[in-house]
């Protein structure tokens, strides 16, 4: 009898006594280097670790931020700290539009506060901030997010601009895009090192995750450019298959693979049913094959619940100093999950944040046990010596 994804994890996890974590830790993190590629044909070469610029391996135990926030958007910003961007929220009784927290080595946050502090003209009566992504470029940081309009039916995809990774960030006075219901939603900027182009990804619902190129002022979609549906959700009464309905989109580029991370079907609520999944194509803009088309799997999923974390998704992915992609995400404790979260409505469920190493198998990207890790893992590799924030 097969034993279910989340109990083969959980055995393997209580495999390693307790007096011996520093030591497995140290062992694990050389031997992820070759497993990491599995069967892969290309095998992996990770950049070199000069030993004196390097932090230690150490180890983290998840949750890595015990707080709510939903909908982790993480990137390293030229300072060299780690900034982490999260929807709305409620925090000491004031209300965060963008929540942002940094962190030196990923797995020790410190709150900084609210990204953007004014609310946009066109949404400043409503209450419904979401799904940030930050880059950077130049001297420059763009968040995008999603926003609630006053005056129509729908959502809107929308940007701001600051100085600092941590804001204020300044919305540019009007939406980039809007639409009916919640389709123009969880935006993430992408630059092609290919192709140069500055690329857009979006969507939710149960409609195809879109993507479109930017103008070069990053504010605004290219003249002339058309919106393109690069993977698509799955028809089906089946309340088990995640890809129903699909959101959350994620680049990252690795071995000439362009590899898109997507959530489904369900984040929130008492009947919550999340989980990430991925796609793969040689092109940014696709067509993208996904994992259960490429394999034969019955879906694409790569993280899922366990007994402990339920509704992992909504992620992004970090690539440390060794060379390791790390994934960063959202779950609800199970421990907690009757504890509301401070806004409520569709966001009515604590989600805190959480993460766990990715290994790439024969071309695709797995998380290491399938679901989120409980106890104490490796920690990511990151560069000694950070200035201060500006």
């Amino acid at each position: 009898m097969k034993m279910p994804n989340d109990l083969r994890r959980i055995s393997k996890e209580t495999l390693t006594p307790g007096g011996g974590l520093r030591l497995l830790a140290l062992a694990l993190f050389f031997v992820s280097c070759l497993s990491a590629t599995g069967g892969n044909a290309q095998t992996r070469r990770n950049p070199p670790r000069p030993a004196a610029t390097m932090r230690a391996a150490a180890t983290y135990t998840n949750p890595i931020f015990d707080e709510d926030f939903p909908d982790p958007t993480v990137i390293r910003a030229s300072d060299g700290f780690f900034y982490a961007y999260a929807t709305q929220a409620m925090v000491a009784g004031k209300t965060l539009n963008i929540q942002v927290a940094r962190s030196r080595d990923l797995t020790r946050w410190e709150r900084l506060g609210d990204a953007l502090p004014a609310k946009p003209v066109w949404a400043n009566q409503t209450q419904k901030f979401w799904a940030p992504h930050v880059s950077q470029h130049g001297d420059t940081f763009y968040l995008y997010y999603s926003a609630d309009p006053n005056t129509l039916t729908g959502l809107c995809l929308a940007v701001a601009t600051a100085k600092s990774p941590q804001g204020p960030f300044t919305d540019i006075g009007k939406p980039l895009q809007c639409g009916k219901s919640f389709v123009n939603i969880d935006p993430m900027a992408y630059d092609d090192p290919r192709t140069g182009k500055r690329l857009l990804y979006w969507g939710s619902g149960f409609e195809p995750l879109r993507v479109q190129e930017l103008a070069a002022d990053r504010v605004s979609f290219k003249r002339g450019s058309r919106a393109r549906e690069v993977v698509f959700p799955v028809k089906t009464e089946d309340p088990a298959n995640y890809q129903r309905l699909i959101e959350g989109a994620w680049l990252t580029e690795r071995e000439g693979f362009y590899y898109l991370f997507f959530s489904g079907d369900n984040c929130c609520g008492d009947k919550a049913h999340y989980a990430v999944m991925v796609a793969r194509s040689r092109s940014a803009e696709g067509p993208f094959e996904t994992l259960a088309a490429a394999t034969g799997e019955p879906q694409s999923v790569i993280l899922e619940l366990n007994p402990r974390f339920i509704a992992p998704g909504h992620n992004s992915v970090v690539r440390d100093a060794a060379g390791d992609d790390w994934i960063i995400y959202h779950a609800i404790d199970v421990a907690q999950r009757n504890t509301e979260a401070s806004i409520a409505g569709d966001r009515d469920v604590r989600r805190i944040m959480l993460m766990d190493r990715l290994v790439y198998r024969k071309g695709w990207p797995r998380v290491e046990w399938g679901s989120p890790s409980t106890l104490a893992k490796p920690a990511p590799v990151v560069a000694a010596g950070t200035r201060a924030a500006r």
